[in-house]
């Protein structure tokens, strides 16, 4: 069943998050990860405003996202974002 990696971010420096966005996608592909959203328009239809950066990432599976997160090679990247970006990310199950 497919799963579903969801990242609300504040970028707080735009350059430097640019380092991290050009490394993530062949990190994101080793583990069957694709973009379905990446930082496009919103459109907040209820609740406050969000005005974060939305990313949606689909993997084959749960287990997938965690294994992707937890690799060593997005440890790597992961660096690149510091200082760069809050973050908040949640994996969730596909329906």
């Amino acid at each position: 069943m497919a799963a579903y990696l969801i990242g609300l971010i504040e970028v707080t420096d735009r350059d430097q998050y640019k380092k991290y966005t050009a490394r993530t996608p062949e990190v994101l592909a080793k583990f069957g990860g694709r973009f379905i959203a990446r930082g496009g328009e919103t459109v907040t239809l209820e609740g406050p405003e969000e005005g974060r950066r939305i990313v949606l990432v689909e993997f084959p599976s749960l287990d997938r996202v965690r294994e992707f997160y937890d690799s060593a090679e997005y440890r790597e990247v992961r660096k690149l974002r510091e200082g760069a970006a809050e973050m908040t990310l949640v994996g969730i199950d596909g329906a």
